[in-house]
């Protein structure tokens, strides 16, 4: 199948009760690995891709890693997505170069500010059949050019919603719960919360509408451990309890972001190999533990928090 926007897959997922898995793509490994997991699972599955991957990887060379998948995968359906588009050409510029999705995030700016863009993305992605998810709260932490220390984040305000997604357009729309970007999300023996009752009043605000979870890794700690015995210096990681994001996946959330636990499981396998294996210099000797590791890691989010296995 060719790749499709969000919609069908988000009014499955928000009937059903389980989430999509939204994966950050930078290179082909990372792509492989995610969709021969959804493949092997029947999982739909959404390659995100930053503005800080498109620089690293250009944006043709991702498209087309992703059109590959689609060719090798062809049981699941696979949604291309643009993740945190700060500005209405940001988003343009994905739309009109092949992207089914695109996120708008003008959570930094004034609420009428936000508004008004995420109203001019939506009108121009539906022209095209390009879905658009928008972002009310802040979120803390740091993701590529994503940068909010904790006291400027703010959960979302549930009294907003309504207002924003009616004057807006928009198809899905990301929320502050209690997440954070990157893989330092609490404070060593501060205890994680999700506020679930924000994500209750919301969708009681918005009935049927799909909710979006950013910042929502687990952050393993045996990768976390991994990393550190073999040269890593990553002290006091932490991350979302599974269990919390698979109560949120039964509620309201369709889409939920992953990228912080697939650098660390690449990361760890990657250093473990090559301190293993000192002599070895062929990057395809370390990329194809790293592609498994991807791999398992996006089956065992599938299985154990997104619960969208078999939804294809």
């Amino acid at each position: 199948m060719p790749l499709v926007n969000t919609k069908e897959m988000f009014k499955k997922a928000y009937a059903e009760g389980y989430a999509i898995g939204a994966f950050n793509v930078n290179n082909m490994e990372i792509v492989q690995g995610i969709t021969e997991a959804c493949q092997e699972l029947k999982a739909p599955v959404i390659l995100q891709v930053s503005a800080g991957a498109r620089k690293y990887a250009n944006h043709t060379y991702l498209r087309k890693l992703v059109e590959a998948a689609v060719i090798e995968c062809p049981d699941i359906p696979i949604a291309l997505h643009l993740d945190h588009g700060a500005s209405f050409e940001l988003c343009k510029d994905c739309i009109d170069g092949g992207f089914t999705s695109v996120m708008f995030d003008g959570s930094s700016k004034p609420y009428e500010e936000n508004v008004e863009e995420a109203r001019k993305v939506a009108e121009y992605a539906h022209k095209y059949g390009v879905t658009v998810e928008a972002e009310l709260g802040k979120l803390a932490g740091i993701e590529d050019d994503v940068n909010v220390d904790a006291e400027n984040a703010q959960f979302t305000d549930p009294g907003e919603v309504q207002d924003f997604v009616t004057r807006t357009g928009v198809d899905s729309l990301a929320i502050a719960i209690g997440t954070s970007h990157g893989a330092y999300k609490f404070k060593p023996g501060q205890k994680p919360k999700l506020r679930l009752d924000i994500l209750q009043e919301v969708s009681e605000r918005l009935p049927g509408f799909p909710i979006v979870l950013h910042g929502a890794s687990s952050v393993p700690q045996q990768f976390v451990q991994e990393v550190n015995q073999y040269g890593g210096q990553m002290p006091d990681a932490i991350g979302i309890p599974e269990e919390m994001l698979r109560e949120a996946a039964k509620m309201a959330v369709c889409k939920i972001n992953i990228d912080s636990d697939l650098r660390l499981a690449m990361t760890a396998s990657v250093r473990k190999y090559l301190a293993e294996n000192p002599s070895h210099f062929d990057p395809r000797q370390y990329l194809a533990p790293a592609r498994t590791a991807i791999k398992d890691m996006v089956a065992h989010k599938i299985q154990t928090v997104l619960g969208c296995a078999g939804k294809a």
